[in-house]
């Protein structure tokens, strides 16, 4: 079973600054990922073409099963409105993560984060850069249970908020939701927290331990795999950890490759 969590940076390549349909499902393919986690996800965005990038990323990959999940209505860093129950974003820009699995899913299910309540400063790099006062976004988490040959598995994606502390309570939120759901848990996704402190916060162990940003040059592991060490039947063993140069985005992908 080969994992992989990917922050897409809405499919952005570094090298160019453009979105390309084509380009993306290669960086996708090239990772051959039987569960992929994807943040940073846009369907119907102007600023990515209006693509539908979590189903160009099942295309790819040749997966069945597939769901994206919108945290927001609109733009992060324009205008935007979170969503609510009677608000599902549909025919509007949307942004959010997603999931894909190879593995039949048998039951998904969506929970959603509050954004924190004040402004942070975060550092943007460039002409004109700098530290700037951001607003944050609501998150989202997108949970299946996936019919695998070790039988069922509850895998979540999520993408935490880049304020510190709040980042750290919205972990503790997701570990509880996530109890409710069949073992074994995996958690994949950009935390926003170092390795340390995110295992500390969940008390979920690390699949792997590399650092993942920024691409170029990582320096930290923002990007986690991480599996809740209570309950029912364990995962086989982790066989290779990797963190592969990819044509797109700002973030390298985590693999952990288990079997």
């Amino acid at each position: 079973m080969r994992l992989v969590t990917f922050n897409l940076l809405h499919g952005r390549s570094p090298a160019d600054g453009l979105v390309d349909g084509g380009r993306l499902a290669e960086a996708v393919a090239a990772l051959d990922a039987d569960v992929l986690a994807l943040q940073e996800v846009d369907r119907d965005q102007s600023r990515s073409g209006h693509l539908d990038l979590t189903a160009i990323a099942a295309r790819a990959l040749g997966a069945p099963a597939h769901q994206f999940a919108a945290a927001v209505v609109g733009t992060p860093g324009e205008r935007f409105r979170p969503l609510t129950h009677d608000d599902d974003g549909h025919g509007e820009p949307c942004y959010g993560v997603g999931l894909v699995s190879r593995y039949p899913a048998l039951s998904w299910r969506v929970t959603r984060l509050p954004a924190a309540p004040v402004r942070s400063p975060v550092y943007v790099p460039g002409p004109g850069g700098g530290l700037i006062l951001l607003r944050d976004e609501p998150r989202v988490v997108l949970a299946a249970v996936l019919d695998t040959p070790y039988g069922p598995v509850t895998a979540a994606a999520t993408h935490l908020s880049f304020v510190p502390g709040w980042n750290a309570r919205q972990l503790r939120q997701v570990v509880r939701a996530l109890r409710g759901l069949p073992a074994p848990r995996i958690l994949l996704g950009d935390l926003n927290l170092p390795a340390g402190v995110a295992r500390l916060v969940s008390r979920w162990q690390p699949l792997g331990r590399q650092p993942t940003y920024p691409a170029g040059a990582p320096r930290v592991q923002l990007d986690h795999v991480l599996v809740d060490p209570r309950g029912g039947r364990s995962l086989p063993p982790v066989t290779a950890v990797r963190t592969p140069v990819s044509s797109i985005s700002d973030h390298r992908p985590l693999v952990v490759e288990l079997g």
